[in-house]
């Protein structure tokens, strides 16, 4: 059907809470209005009680195709962001071929065309070699999302550390630039300092603050002297949050950062429990970091919520450490995770909103979306705050069938997800037939 009417939801969007109804027409958000009695046939939806949030925007996952589609694929992979309110994704290059050519990269958006549930994009990969290869994407700024760019060697081994090739991408490229930042050098000597590591918890002395202090700096160093757009992704130190500022609307910064939800959640405290499984590049930390990225991102220096959905197989993860890869698989649950901050009074909803819904749209400058407004795609998330999700295998939706967050019970439930004005995801159960959009950008 064409027209839907959800009816007398709490709308959050915008720094506001108002109790509206919403009407769908043709996969965009049609009207908002206190009373909508819309003409021709329609299906009706009673919100009352529940919340009406955008869309969540995640800006790093990785969905592992092409090469790695033993431990992920694009079709399940989107499915569980839906399934936990994510209605677009911006995905990496670290896939097998990684994305270094136009022709690969373009691969993967066929690939997300076919199969993909919510909207997509995906990042061009750089590596020491391949600069022209890059630069081509000028011509695609309004196609996609941004240049990656692993100024720290994680996983699939595309370490950039050629001054020469940074230095031309940082001055040429006319997209987004998006940086893993670990000092390699630090690290090496770290695993010197710690030859007999045998145990994650040796893992945030390895990749320590320091190594990843040293290269965001290096990264804001350069996108200063060449008026980079520069985004460094999963800050994870108090230290690093010194290269950020918040005196600025996001949409003016020229130098944006992310913070992921397991940053904000666990601490080197938890490896006791979890091991491998919260295993990750780069490390979770001390508790003084959470603590400190908490301040951040609630007085705008961190402008992103993400997740860097990053799933292996629970084989690879009972690896000894050494073996084991780096890595956790979050995209389904990330906003009940913040919803649940949000009902302890860590952070109001309308924050949560703004971090997760808005800021990407604004930083990424993606075209009619990330927001609840009249001529905008209805990408649309209605949630019961008075209900309860329990996370267990058998409703876990990506691939690789496990979750950090197994046995845990969140204070609120996804009912209903809406990508292009289509019911994706209700009340437990997904639309196999729904295909998200190539997203575009205001660039």
């Amino acid at each position: 059907m064409s027209q839907i009417l959800i009816k007398s939801a709490t709308v959050v969007n915008e720094g506001k809470a108002t109790q509206q109804d919403v009407l769908i027409k043709d996969g965009y958000v049609e009207k908002m209005s206190a009373s909508i009695q819309p003409k021709g046939d329609y299906r009706e939806i009673n919100a009352e009680g529940l919340y009406l949030l955008p869309g969540a925007i995640d800006d790093q996952v990785h969905f592992r195709e092409p090469g790695l589609t033993h431990k992920a694929d694009i079709s399940h992979e989107s499915q569980a962001a839906v399934a936990g309110g994510v209605t677009s994704f911006m995905e990496m290059p670290n896939t097998k071929p990684p994305a270094l050519t136009q022709e690969l990269l373009e691969t993967k958006y066929s690939i997300g065309a076919a199969t993909s549930a919510a909207n997509y994009s995906f990042f061009m990969g750089v590596a020491n070699d391949n600069a022209d290869q890059v630069l081509r994407t000028n011509d695609k700024k309004k196609e996609v999302c941004g240049i990656k760019i692993f100024m720290g060697s994680s996983t699939g081994n595309m370490l950039v550390d050629n001054y020469m090739t940074l230095t031309k991408i940082f001055s040429e490229s006319e997209l987004l630039i998006a940086t893993h930042c670990e000092d390699e050098k630090i690290i090496n000597a770290n695993k010197e300092k710690y030859p007999n590591a045998d145990d994650v918890s040796y893992h945030p002395l390895i990749r320590n603050v320091d190594a990843c202090f040293e290269s965001s700096f290096a990264a804001v160093q350069l996108a200063k002297k060449h008026d980079s757009r520069l985004h460094i992704l999963h800050i994870s130190t108090a230290k690093e949050l010194q290269l950020f500022g918040n005196m600025l609307p996001l949409k003016d910064k020229r130098i944006t950062s992310e913070v992921c939800v397991h940053h904000l959640h666990f601490t080197a405290d938890d490896y006791t429990r979890y091991g491998n499984l919260i295993k990750c590049n780069p490390a979770i930390k001390s508790a003084e970091n959470k603590k400190t990225l908490w301040e951040g991102l609630l007085d705008d220096r961190l402008d992103i919520i993400a997740t860097d959905h990053a799933p292996h197989t629970w084989d690879e993860k009972q690896l000894p450490y050494q073996q084991a890869p780096s890595g956790l698989p979050l995209v389904q649950h990330p906003l009940l995770l913040m919803l649940q901050y949000a009902k302890e009074g860590w952070i109001s909803i309308e924050k949560v909103v703004e971090k997760m819904c808005h800021a990407p749209a604004e930083c990424f400058r993606i075209s009619n979306r990330g927001y609840i407004r009249e001529g905008y795609f209805a990408d649309l998330v209605l949630v019961d705050m008075n209900a309860t999700t329990t996370v267990s295998k058998e409703n876990i939706l990506y691939k690789c069938g496990w979750s950090p967050f197994e046995g845990h019970t969140f204070p609120a439930a996804i009912q209903y997800t809406f990508v292009n004005g289509v019911v994706a995801y209700e009340n437990g159960k997904i639309n196999p037939t729904v295909r998200g959009k190539r997203l575009s950008f205001n660039r």
